[in-house]
C-alpha cells in the first residue's frame, strides 16, 4: 500500500538561501517545530538522527539515510520502522526558483509498506505538520535574507 502527502509554499528568498536553512541540520531545534532535533550531514549515503514532534502524540526519533543532497534544489532521504516493506517513508523538500528571487518548496512524503492502511489517522496529521515546518522555514530564511 502507498500514499503520498504533498505541501507546497513560496519562499521570499532564492533556492539558495532557503537551502542553507534546510541543510543546516543542527540548527533545526532554533526554528524548526516539527524536526526540532537534527543531527547528521546533509551528504547522500549519510544516516541522519532526527527526532519529530507531532502536534499530536508523543516525539520519535528514527535514523534516515540520505538519498539526495543537492545544493539549492533538493534534500532526501528515507526511512524504515523496524524493517523495510512494513513502513517506510521516503521524505523530500524541493526547492525551484521562481519569480522576483523566491522560491517554491515543495515538500512532501511517500509512505509505503503493509502499515499504511493502518495509519490513516497519523497520517492525516503529518500534512499539518509539514505546513507548520514550512512556515517556519519561511520565516527562518525571510529573516536571514533581510539580516544579512
Amino acid at each position: 500500500m502507498r500514499r503520498t502527502i504533498s505541501t507546497e509554499i513560496t519562499i521570499d528568498a532564492t533556492p539558495e538561501e532557503v537551502w542553507a536553512v534546510l541543510a543546516d541540520l543542527p540548527r533545526y531545534c532554533t526554528w524548526n517545530p516539527f524536526i526540532r532535533e537534527a543531527a547528521g550531514e546533509a551528504v547522500p549515503g549519510e544516516r541522519l538522527t532526527l527526532t519529530m514532534y507531532p502536534a499530536s502524540g508523543k516525539p520519535t526519533t528514527f535514523r534516515p539515510t540520505v538519498l539526495v543532497a543537492s545544493p539549492g534544489s533538493e534534500l532526501r532521504w528515507l526511512g524504515h520502522f523496524l524493517v523495510r516493506g512494513l513502513f517506510d517513508g521516503e521524505h523530500y523538500l524541493r526547492l525551484s526558483e521562481g519569480p522576483n528571487r523566491t522560491t517554491r518548496l515543495e515538500h512532501g512524503e511517500r509512505f509505503r509498506g503493509v502499515l499504511v492502511p493502518f495509519l490513516g489517522r497519523m497520517l492525516d496529521g503529518t500534512a499539518r505538520n509539514f505546513a507548520a515546518m514550512n512556515d517556519a522555514l519561511r520565516a527562518r530564511a525571510e529573516s536571514a535574507r533581510t539580516t544579512s
